[in-house]
């Protein structure tokens, strides 16, 4: 059995240019970057097994603060053994702390400056979310690696606004950090678990720079890029994040939040970025869209129909491998489980061989050759191709 670490860690395997791959170390295992987290909101990675999950190749799942301290609750979560044990996944857990929430359910919240206060859209009841409750959640959940809370806005959006949701944000930050560096001082953080920042600012680039500057001097031990993949559109999600990146350091793992297609992970990944969460494999999985190497495929396409074919024949997922479109197609039609969670597994699967292959590349020295390639191919339809 390995050794736990006591202290968080980030080691720098290989660079490429500026893409990078590396290991994070959690008390719960290695993180291989890039890496790709399947998203189990509610302590569930939807139509997978969790067996499922960590065969396709997860190091790493998220789960959401805001969802499970509605339902079952932190508190309980942590009576019954907190959060690993509690959905059996003994891999790293990364979770979000209801910041997403802040834009998603506007209609349901009040914010101010001690933080937010929900209508839960369950049952109606009032829940209060400060940057301080926040880290308490994520620990009585016993995540590895907690996020702080934060201001994301849609965009676009007033160049005014999203100053004032910058700077709240670092408002937050700082006392988050504080919070969390209390929990550990009374043992409710556990050795080797760590809280990240996020950067905002929208796509205003000067904003960006602020608001890393001012979180690197906080010294976290890592940074999230939050606020984009939020109505942009994809050429001004990369531009920012292109300028983004170079404020913050080097030696810390940098994640993504909320991205996203093939195409957008490969744009991240060339410009830095080491960590992504994304919904798409399940939810598109949920509705017959597969992902593969040959391009998306959608499985409702009355050109399936008699097709013995298998999805994709270069996968190592036996979603993927055993089953003829024709069958999945049948499935996907009928609204029958069973299809969703065929398309969810193979997209899994799909999206972590994707990482794997992306850090295969970094370490040969030939990940702009492999992107050129890929990049495009990957999000296009099948049959455009």
């Amino acid at each position: 059995m390995q050794d736990v670490p006591t202290k968080f860690a980030f080691d720098l395997l290989a660079e490429d240019g500026p893409a990078r791959a590396g290991i994070v170390k959690t008390p719960h295992g290695d993180i291989r970057t890039p890496a790709f987290m399947p998203v189990g909101t509610a302590g569930t990675v939807k139509a997978l097994y969790m067996d499922q999950v960590r065969d396709a190749g997860a190091d790493i799942i998220l789960g959401n603060t805001y969802h499970l301290m509605l339902r079952p609750g932190a508190e309980r979560v942590a009576r019954l053994g907190g959060l690993h044990k509690f959905i059996r996944w003994n891999g790293p857990i990364l979770t979000d702390s209801g910041g997403f929430q802040v834009m998603s359910l506007s209609q349901l919240r009040k914010l101010t400056e001690e933080g937010v206060t929900f209508q839960s859209h369950i049952d109606g009841s009032r829940h209060e979310l400060s940057p301080e409750r926040a880290v308490e959640i994520q620990c009585l959940l016993g995540s590895d690696i907690q996020m702080q809370l934060d201001e994301c806005l849609a965009l676009p959006a007033e160049r005014r606004d999203v100053e004032r949701a910058m700077n709240l944000s670092l408002r937050w930050a700082e006392r988050a950090r504080n919070a969390f560096a209390k929990a550990q001082g009374t043992g409710l953080a556990k050795p080797g678990q760590a809280l990240f920042a996020i950067v905002q600012g929208g796509v205003d680039v000067e904003l960006r720079r602020q608001s890393a500057e001012a979180l690197v001097d906080m010294d976290f031990p890592g940074y999230a890029i939050g606020g984009l993949a939020v109505g942009e559109g994809h050429d001004a999600m990369i531009a920012t994040l292109e300028a983004t990146a170079p404020f913050l350091p080097t030696h810390k793992p940098r994640y993504l939040m909320g991205v996203g297609t093939p195409r957008d992970l490969i744009a991240a990944v060339a410009r830095g970025v080491d960590m992504f969460d994304c919904v798409l494999p399940t939810r598109n999985g949920r509705h017959g869209l597969a992902y593969t190497w040959n391009g998306k495929v959608n499985l409702r396409n009355a050109r399936h129909v008699d097709d013995l074919a298998p999805l994709d024949p270069q996968s190592s997922c036996p979603a993927a491998t055993d089953y003829s479109r024709a069958y999945l197609n049948h499935l996907v039609k009928s609204g029958e489980h069973l299809g969703s969670m065929l398309v969810s597994w193979s997209n899994t699967a799909f999206f972590q061989q994707l990482m794997a292959a992306m850090r295969k590349a970094i370490q040969d020295g030939t990940f702009a050759d492999w992107a050129a390639v890929h990049i495009d191919r990957l999000d296009a339809p099948e049959e455009k191709l």
